[in-house]
């Protein structure tokens, strides 16, 4: 990337982080698709139409998600020079267009989370701090549902006594509130109880443990209890949270306030891992579903 590539860049990540409230980690996924673009561009800030749409087949191999996301950051990006009046038009219509199909989430079943916890309770019996904050952290991923990077960045004294909930500053830099069970905050309060003074909860030699450690420490855990490592991650954790909750009769409004889901069609994408229990809601609460089958 050339020095006025970078610099135009840096000003766009700018306006995201103080105008649209983006994240730490939005901006650097920004930052990484647009070093993408620009490593096949002789310059990313002046490409022309046809430059971009020589990047279709330079990018024919990638998952249709990540051609979609880099599309989607270089319109956004080119629509933020032509609104500063650094280029007078907006390449970005050349940009592939790929037809998104979004996965369903991966999820374990609830004798898997129930197998999980077996055996990290059975560690946390030996009092051993490690242990204790395996314990402590499966409970807030898989009770609370939080995200990976709003679990490890959790201040020291994020959960209070006699306060059954967290305050979540998430996506977007908005704030939420999400309930804490009583096993789980009985499970921070032991995992605290092995800390000295310091600013994070789940604190490591440099800061707060990463993301990246958390995945692994979730899949050790996995493998502990006698699960295949790869079908567990923080963010299956989520994915079991949110449908267990729904299974259990949760109200989708509700399900994507605690999520912290700005749009509701995020959290619709759960109605599917439950059919049959909302073919059942439908035979049983329906106003039709006891009238005989009578002349229509």
């Amino acid at each position: 990337m050339t020095v006025d590539d970078l610099a135009l860049v840096d000003r766009f990540l700018d306006m995201l982080a103080s105008e649209a409230g983006a994240s730490r980690n939005t901006l650097s996924a920004y930052r990484s698709d647009l070093a993408a673009a620009a490593g096949l561009l002789p310059s990313l800030g002046e490409a022309s139409i046809d430059e971009l749409g020589g990047l279709a087949p330079a990018w024919s191999q990638l998952a249709s998600s990540t051609l979609a996301r880099r599309s989607a950051a270089l319109r956004r990006f080119y629509g933020f020079l032509q609104e500063e009046g650094l280029r007078a038009d907006n390449p970005g219509a050349a940009l592939p267009r790929p037809r998104q199909v979004r996965p369903l989430p991966r999820i374990l079943d609830r004798d898997d989370v129930d197998t999980m916890f077996r055996s990290a309770e059975d560690k946390a019996s030996s009092g051993e701090p490690i242990a204790l904050r395996n314990l402590a952290l499966l409970e807030l991923l898989y009770g609370s549902g939080l995200r990976a990077t709003e679990l490890v960045s959790l201040p020291r004294r994020a959960l209070r006594q006699g306060q059954p909930f967290l305050i979540i500053r998430g996506k977007g830099d908005k704030e939420r509130l999400v309930p804490v069970s009583s096993r789980a905050a009985a499970a921070v309060e032991r995992w605290s109880a092995t800390l000295i003074e310091g600013p994070w909860l789940f604190p490591s030699r440099t800061g707060h443990i990463s993301r990246v450690r958390l995945f692994q420490i979730m899949r050790t855990m996995a493998a502990a209890a006698g699960i295949a490592p790869e079908r567990v991650s923080p963010h299956v954790l989520r994915h079991a949270f949110a449908t267990h909750l729904l299974a259990g009769g949760a109200d989708l409004r509700a399900l994507q306030t605690l999520l912290g889901h700005a749009d509701i069609a995020t959290t619709q994408i759960y109605t599917h891992v439950d059919s049959e229990r909302l073919v059942q809601l439908v035979n049983e609460r329906h106003p039709l579903a006891h009238k005989g089958a009578g002349p229509r």
